[in-house]
């Protein structure tokens, strides 16, 4: 007899076998293709055959969806591969280090650089990875804490920067007879989303004050004892030309530019009657970065081939090579959408098995407690499928039900949505921002995931005693002011004994 296991409690296995082996074994394909299979036996019930036929269906679905993403990463893989073999990066790179004179300079720039980034995720983890790696590897700053920095400006800035491509995707998935503008909602989200924001101030904490803890602080010990990172010795021998500084900043230059006008092109700014803000909520984001990253391939072959900085046969060396840098990370985007495919409403059904156990005990729920639920909840949700945008879809319309009227207490549970989303999406290893910052880093998928998570959790943990508050009292400044307060008081504590450790160290040595 066929069991179907769609909307039930088995469909939280496959991607919690996914994320606990990949945690375990540290090798991330054949864990999320486990996860993967198990889902696809589960919703066939056990038949190998027809579990074969869905897998692969799933995955020619979810790549054929998502292509642009695909063809975006093979562009800026070329992109990247240019700029190194043409000399630029390493030009690039002396010529920052000469400015940049510390090692906290060198974090804070590139936080700087990620925060300015803010129309996209995926386009801010590929960029800021390639701009920055050359001076963060000078200052010894490891990959890891590098991959940290970029995922930290990614989605947390994006959830609360009004023109992005995440402000749409928070709109959209409002209820069709909410009686609020999409956007006009999400702009009043923004002070309460306190993962978001108490995460870049605990980031700007750490890059100030020059420390690490828990696993991050372990692996930058080992990979300094164990000489673990060696990839800018690699890179340095793939120099063929003799780029300068200008030959990396102007690409790069055209790159952004070309993606934020092809972003308001294809959101239908140039047509007539359309704001720049809608055509930013509006655009295809996937497509604007295909179109921007092939005007920037094309802008590097005129600015290095007249000039010979790389000749035609090295230029299109890159093609191959960078395709070939990217492979990692398409694989692992591939696998991970399948999996959040199996788990969707049109198979397992994780988001309707979730928002059913809300529903049904939301309305004896101690409404004091639902801010903090829905944190909790979408956090799970997010870290479990390894998306932010299909968790808003979900969930803001169950928090519309519970909080039909009762508008400031709607505002604090959305945001509450949101920042669980943001927090999911950050830790999850099956994210496509977190495998983007790995892959922008150049750093291992699982060394980023077990470096990031402490640091993400305990901000969540703040977070999550800010939404108590919030709920409780009814106001959303109270719940920012006590996540504000635990930060604060979490920060002077460790960075006094960061300092006892040190000085403890030097007077040792």
């Amino acid at each position: 007899m066929e069991i179907i296991m769609a909307g039930t409690f088995w469909a939280v296995l496959p991607p919690i076998i996914a994320i606990v082996l990949a945690l375990l074994t540290k090798e991330v394909y054949s864990s999320l293709f486990i996860g993967i299979l198990v889902g696809a036996l589960l919703y066939t019930g056990f038949h190998p055959l027809t579990a074969a036929e869905t897998l692969f269906d799933v995955m020619g679905e979810k790549v054929s969806g998502n292509m642009e993403i695909l063809i975006f990463l093979v562009m800026l893989g070329i992109l990247v591969s240019l700029v190194t073999k043409s000399g630029a990066s390493s030009a690039y790179g002396k010529w920052a280090t000469n400015r940049i004179k510390t090692r906290r300079g060198a974090a804070l720039a590139t936080s700087a650089l990620g925060a300015l980034i803010f129309v996209d995720d995926y386009f801010n983890c590929l960029t800021v990875g390639t701009v920055m790696r050359p001076v963060t590897d000078h200052y010894k700053i490891s990959r890891a804490k590098l991959a940290y920095l970029i995922d930290a400006t990614a989605a947390p800035i994006c959830i609360i920067a009004p023109i992005s491509s995440w402000a749409a995707a928070v709109g959209s998935s409002l209820p069709e007879d909410a009686n609020i503008d999409g956007f006009s909602l999400f702009l009043q989200t923004i002070p309460f989303n306190l993962y978001a924001l108490l995460t870049l101030v605990f980031m700007i904490w750490l890059t100030a004050a020059d420390i690490d803890f828990l696993a991050m602080e372990n692996y930058n010990r080992k990979a300094i004892e164990e000489q673990k990172e060696s990839l800018r010795e690699k890179e340095e021998a793939g120099i063929r030309g003799n780029g300068k500084v200008k030959d990396l900043v102007l690409p790069i230059l055209v790159l952004i530019v070309c993606c934020v006008l092809a972003m308001i092109y294809t959101g239908g700014f140039f047509e007539g009657g359309v704001s720049i803000v809608d055509a930013f909520a509006n655009c295809s984001s996937a497509a604007s970065l295909v179109l921007g990253s092939f005007a920037a391939v094309v802008f590097t072959f005129l600015l290095y081939i007249p000039r010979k900085i790389l000749n035609f046969s090295q230029f299109c060396e890159s093609f191959t090579e960078g395709f070939k840098a990217m492979v990692p990370a398409i694989l692992i985007l591939t696998f991970a959408w399948t999996l959040s495919g199996i788990c969707s409403s049109d198979y397992l059904d994780l988001r309707g098995f979730v928002a059913g156990l809300i529903q049904s005990g939301g309305a004896g729920m101690l409404l004091g407690l639902v801010p903090a639920v829905f944190f909790a909840v979408s956090l799970g949700i997010a870290f479990a499928t390894g998306t932010s945008w299909g968790t808003f879809g979900i969930l803001i319309p169950v928090a519309f039900s519970i909080f039909p009227d009762a508008h400031n207490m709607l505002v604090i549970t959305v945001a509450a949505c949101l920042a669980g989303a943001v927090c999911g999406d950050h830790v999850s290893p099956i994210s496509d921002t977190t495998i983007l910052a790995s892959a922008g880093a150049q750093c291992s998928h699982i060394d980023h995931v077990s470096t990031q998570m402490p640091y993400a959790l305990l901000v969540a943990a703040m977070s999550l005693i800010g939404y108590l508050a919030a709920g409780f009292t009814g106001s959303g400044w109270i719940g920012l002011v006590v996540g504000a307060v635990l930060l604060t008081g979490f920060a002077i504590v460790m960075t006094g004994k960061c300092k006892k450790e040190r000085m403890s160290k030097e007077t040792n040595a």
